[in-house]
């Protein structure tokens, strides 16, 4: 998403992650991202948004095993996770009224909404 995050024009794009603040700025640039990283380590958030823990087949299921052999195969190297490997993520657009445009939540690690489906959102949601 980086190499298109011009096209969300004056959109403000958050990523809001569970790890302790204290590691934000290794996150930041482990994951080489140009816009702003929340630390909610208590996950109000993530309540609040209804995101909720994989079972662990859902998390370690065959779709994930291919994701990381995909990139095994393009030559990056995996770490040991230190995270919630259960926590579900989500994508979610806010209108500028402060109202929920649009809602996706993850039933795996792998499973995010495209690039595009977000712009759309967005768009919706001017």
């Amino acid at each position: 998403m980086s190499d298109r995050l011009a096209e969300f024009g004056d959109a403000v794009v958050v990523l809001i992650t569970f790890t302790r603040p204290r590691n934000l700025h290794g996150f930041r640039r482990q994951l080489n991202l140009s816009y702003p990283v929340l630390a909610d380590e208590a996950r109000v958030a993530y309540r609040a948004y209804e995101l909720g823990r994989g079972r662990w087949w859902q998390v370690w299921g065959l779709q994930t095993l291919r994701a990381y052999r995909r990139l095994l195969q393009s030559g990056q190297r995996l770490r040991v996770p230190t995270e919630d490997t259960l926590q579900l993520g989500g994508d979610f657009v806010v209108d500028r009224a402060g109202q929920l445009a649009y809602a996706y939540r993850s039933r795996r690690p792998d499973d995010r909404p495209s690039v595009d489906d977000l712009l759309a959102a967005v768009r919706g949601a001017a």
